[in-house]
């Protein structure tokens, strides 16, 4: 028994070192007092006005929405085609660097005194940490309006942060994250910001 275990025990750990870690994704989102017109119709995913939807990334944001908008009973029309409904879409992406915080080395004097003298004590300390990993963070909003008035249905926004090098970096796994996440439990509480892991 103790020599199945023991094997089975490393290939465990092996396999935890293959998942990539991810942090989770933080949801708001707002709804009209009338939620009866969401989830049902035609709807089309489209830019939101002053947004560029011909890039190969914004496309797979767009695919991942509509995919979590069939899930919730939409039926799905190319954009710009007549539809009940629209999805405007928002994304932006930036990479960056976290600073560190406090510079490489710090210096710390103490002293005291007392009945039986005094003393003063000096301390250095230095930081040898490595500079903090690059991250790519993710800023993702959905507004879905009745195609006729233009009235705002719903609104969702999602942000998701990751260092560069997980694969959740990449566009089409931070996509189906992304939209899974600002869907789910749709169309949610009004006002709420959730963390969806």
């Amino acid at each position: 028994m103790k020599r199945l275990l023991l094997p089975a025990m490393i290939l465990s750990l092996a396999l935890t070192g293959c998942v990539a870690p991810t942090g989770p994704v933080e949801v708001t989102r707002f709804h009209a007092q009338d939620i009866a017109p969401l989830g049902k119709g035609t709807i089309a995913v489209e830019p939101a006005p002053g947004h560029d939807g011909a890039s190969l990334e914004w496309k797979a944001y767009q695919a991942a929405i509509e995919r979590q908008l069939a899930l919730i009973g939409y039926s799905t029309v190319p954009a710009g085609t007549a539809s009940t409904q629209v999805a405007q879409l928002r994304l932006s992406r930036e990479s960056y660097r976290p600073e560190r915080s406090g510079g490489p080395v710090s210096v710390g004097v103490g002293g005291s005194t007392g009945s039986y003298g005094s003393g003063l004590g000096v301390g250095i300390g230095i930081n040898l940490s490595p500079r903090p990993s690059e991250q790519v963070r993710t800023d993702l909003g959905v507004i879905i309006r009745d195609r006729a008035s233009g009235t705002a249905l719903w609104e969702g926004r999602a942000n998701f942060t990751v260092r560069s090098g997980s694969p959740l970096a990449a566009t089409s796994l931070g996509a189906a994250k992304m939209a899974e996440a600002l869907f789910k439990g749709f169309p949610g509480q009004s006002g709420e910001t959730i963390a969806v892991k």
